[in-house]
């Protein structure tokens, strides 16, 4: 069954009171960003629209052959540069008729003849809406494309996880198969330069067909026993690696022909705080007619840390 369009105001007519148990037919998990708001306790809190942090590098490790007496060696430093990211706005709108409101009695479907009391339809409109919010928050965590508008005729977007990494990334030219070669090869790059360390949340992120592809590779054929573990609250299978035990997270809001290896350490959301509301509020909106109107506002975006701590294979077949 389809939503109510944008815009529509939710009627007698339009949603219909139904009696027994209600079920939910769009699944509404989350992993990636449940996840990193738990390790990072709960993301930080910024106070303006952009936000930034660093990264540098160290210098080559080196043998030392120094004389004794000598002077000085030479000055050495090392270079910082700025990474940035935005919030991006979510906001939506919910509006029911009074009728609605009041009309909890009235029953459509077979069990029309019993009287089981409905919840406040308004407060149930704002619990899904809220679960809609809470998946497009995942989506623009992996895939979403930065915008920095010059000015308000265009949106903030904040930069996703998978378009961020730029420097370990395996793209397929045309579509091909997952292999133990290609993830282990991305994994040694990620490693080499300085991810995937601690490996309680060393993570392989991928969408259904990839994960049973990795199950093939890493459990099946290596006939190795499947364990999980719970990782900032979420469920996630875990398997033997030449770079340690890792977790498979099994993301639906992965775009299917793409795998990520994450660092998740280093992934937190940033929350710009409304003065006196908080990140995610609702609040009423302004009477227009015979209705109760209510909108739901917040402000957040995604900081990952270094990019080459993360990795990507593009154009999975």
């Amino acid at each position: 069954m389809a939503g109510l369009s944008a815009g529509t105001l939710g009627t007698t007519f339009n949603l219909p009171n139904y009696n027994g148990i209600l079920f939910n037919l769009t699944p509404h998990d989350t992993p990636f960003s449940s996840a990193i708001g738990v390790l990072s306790g709960g993301g930080e809190v910024v106070d303006s629209k952009d936000f930034e942090w660093q990264t540098y590098d160290l210098r080559a490790s080196e043998i030392p052959a120094h004389l004794e007496g000598q002077a000085a060696p030479s000055s050495r430093a090392r270079v910082r540069a700025n990474v940035t990211n935005v919030v991006q706005i979510l906001h939506s709108t919910v509006e029911v008729s009074y009728t609605k409101l009041a009309a909890t009695g009235q029953r459509d479907g077979l069990n029309n003849g019993q009287n089981t009391a409905q919840a406040n339809e308004l407060n149930w409109q704002v619990m899904a809406e809220l679960k809609g919010l809470k998946m497009d928050i995942e989506k623009m965590f992996l895939t979403g494309t930065y915008a920095k508008p010059a000015d308000n005729t265009a949106a903030r977007k904040t930069r996703g996880l998978i378009p961020a990494i730029t420097t370990n990334v395996v793209a397929n030219g045309s579509p091909a198969a997952l292999t133990e070669t290609m993830v282990l090869d991305l994994m040694q790059s990620v490693w080499t330069n300085g991810g995937i360390g601690e490996q309680e949340t060393a993570t392989l992120m991928v969408n259904a067909k990839q994960k049973r592809a990795l199950t093939k590779i890493f459990i099946t054929d290596k006939n190795f026993r499947e364990e999980t573990r719970n990782m900032g609250g979420v469920s996630v299978q875990t398997i033997e690696t030449d770079f340690g035990r890792v977790n498979i997270m099994l993301n639906r809001h992965m775009p299917v022909d793409t795998l990520v290896v994450a660092s998740l350490e280093v992934c937190k959301p940033k929350f710009l705080l409304i003065p006196e509301k908080g990140f995610l509020f609702l609040e009423p909106l302004a009477k227009t007619g015979a209705s109760e109107k209510a909108q739901i506002y917040g402000e957040l975006g995604l900081e990952y840390g270094a990019e080459l701590q993360h990795g990507k294979i593009t154009n999975l077949s």
